[in-house]
């Protein structure tokens, strides 16, 4: 079969369905006789990944297959197509489920532990409507608390393959150095949050106008959560005022540098 007829027709198919498509799916879009075969397809896909290179679409391999998104060098001046307000997460939000993508499986409680203050039920109720995490299992102790990990969806939100993409906690260190000595605002000890927020969520709309299918239906949620985005923090705070006194809050990146006591 013609190799620029593969090209063209897996393009067609990345970019019509609006989601990721697994190499599987790629496959059976040819027919039988046209003799196409996973090789085939995998060498269009390479070719259309090197034309790409210099242009504002990537083809990129996620959690859930392949798709075809917005750089994110390019996500700002598109995004002002669509009148929507960029989701607003707070960094209870942030620091929560930056703790489950790097200590997964844990429990709530071990979560609470760890940064000090309860855990607003919203927060889990959000990002578990999200599908950013779920429900693993259950610890064997008394009470038996769920464990919570992330999902494909989180992976595929933000352009993640597996979870050994996401940066590690050194580099994380190293960038929270770079933000101390450049004396930007907002630098602080718990930054795996902050990374997850910042670097994540840019890369994410990118991800989200080139897919284009997660606009309309994270409306609804995305404005519950701004809504009570500084509510949640608010209250953690409240929650937490007495234990921290006494001890000064631990952030991510000292806590997680040791071994998981867990």
């Amino acid at each position: 079969m013609n190799d620029h007829y593969v090209k063209n027709v897996i393009e067609a198919a990345l970019l019509a369905a609006g989601r990721p498509l697994t190499m599987d799916e790629l496959v059976s879009v040819f027919d039988e006789r046209d003799g196409s075969n996973a090789e085939e397809v995998r060498g269009a896909i390479a070719a259309l990944t090197a034309e790409y290179e210099t242009r504002g679409l990537e083809l990129l391999e996620v959690a859930s297959g392949y798709r075809i998104q917005i750089r994110a060098g390019v996500a700002q001046p598109v995004s002002r197509l669509w009148q929507e307000r960029p989701a607003k997460y707070s960094r209870a939000m942030l620091e929560t489920l930056a703790l489950v993508a790097y200590r997964q499986p844990i429990t709530r409680g071990e979560i609470e532990q760890i940064r000090g203050v309860a855990v607003n039920p919203n927060i889990i109720k959000t990002l578990l409507e999200r599908s950013w995490i779920r429900v693993v299992g259950h610890r064997d102790v008394p009470g038996k608390p769920e464990l919570l990990g992330t999902t494909r969806e989180f992976l595929d939100y933000f352009s993640l393959k597996k979870l050994d993409d996401l940066p590690t906690l050194a580099q994380l260190k190293e960038l929270e150095d770079l933000r101390v000595q450049l004396s930007l605002p907002g630098a602080g000890p718990q930054v795996a949050a902050d990374a997850v927020g910042e670097g994540g969520v840019d890369a994410a709309g990118g991800a989200d106008a080139g897919a284009g299918a997660d606009s309309d239906a994270d409306a609804d949620s995305d404005a519950d959560a701004d809504a009570g985005s500084d509510a949640d923090d608010e209250e953690e705070r409240d929650h937490g005022a007495d234990d921290a006194q006494g001890e000064p809050p631990q952030g991510l990146v000292a806590r997680a540098s040791h071994d998981d006591p867990y």
